[in-house]
């Protein structure tokens, strides 16, 4: 037990670190402001689709002429995060397709995500050739935005979301050992890689991210014949340890939440 609150401790570690990071080059904030605003909008995003309430929350911790920066350094923060899991996910998805011969609804999604990917590749080079708006901004901008940020920045950001990955997916394989399971590390990181990507396609609230991410777990596991009881188990210790408990701390930052003094202003 102490060592799982010790990878949960880690895994918010590396991402309040993130967003102190992230948020640097505009205003310096202590580790503890940022905890307080990571937790607090984690609180608050509980039952909004994507935790997208996270962006609204962390922006009104500033001033007003700062929070549509502070939205698009959150949306940074979490595409790296993302991109990790895609990163994990693909080659892990690709690697259970070979060995696990499953039916054809993983291969296909494999295809739909190698798809997808190229197409926003795609789309992102056609957009930063052009003076497009969207609702009256200009996409340029945005691009200009995040190309601003100096290379220092994407790379810790980068190596935080990677190592943060790699913290609760060794977390689950924890939890696997102790449920009994006799898998691997790589055999486990296979099917819990290709978990989280499959997972990070499905639009969802907090409260059913756990439903969805102990389906997904029951199913990928079944091929290589573990319990489903104790996926669902794992899953669940999961959700508690890195979701349900810290936005439990975060409600103490929610209530005594108060507008930074330039809003009145």
């Amino acid at each position: 037990m102490g060592l799982l609150i010790l990878l949960s401790s880690l895994n918010w570690f590396l991402e309040v670190s993130k967003w102190k990071i992230l948020v640097k080059p505009l205003i310096k904030i202590t580790f503890l402001e940022a905890l307080e605003q990571s937790l607090a909008s984690l609180t608050a995003s509980i039952f909004t689709p994507n935790k997208i309430a996270e962006y609204g929350v962390k922006a009104m911790y500033f001033a007003p002429s700062e929070r549509k920066k502070i939205v698009l350094l959150k949306l940074l923060g979490n595409l790296s995060q993302l991109g990790a899991t895609i990163i994990f996910g693909i080659f892990g998805l690709l690697i259970f397709v070979r060995q696990y011969n499953p039916q054809n609804t993983l291969l296909f999604s494999t295809i739909f995500i190698l798809a997808c990917l190229l197409g926003i590749t795609f789309i992102i080079k056609k957009l930063s050739q052009k003076d497009l708006y969207v609702k009256g901004y200009a996409v340029n901008s945005l691009f200009r935005f995040y190309k601003a940020i100096s290379i220092k920045v994407y790379v810790n950001i980068w190596t935080l979301s990677l190592l943060r990955y790699l913290v609760f997916s060794f977390q689950f394989f924890v939890l696997l050992n102790l449920a009994g399971v006799q898998l691997s590390y790589f055999d486990s990181m296979i099917i819990v890689s290709s978990m989280y990507l499959l997972a990070s396609l499905v639009p969802t609230v907090f409260i059913l991210d756990l439903a969805i991410k102990g389906s997904l777990g029951i199913y990928l596991f079944s091929y290589a014949g573990v319990n489903e009881l104790t996926i669902l188990g794992v899953t669940t210790s999961m959700w508690i340890l890195n979701w349900a408990l810290p936005a439990i701390l975060g409600s103490y930052f929610v209530l005594k939440f108060k507008f930074p003094d330039t809003v009145s202003a």
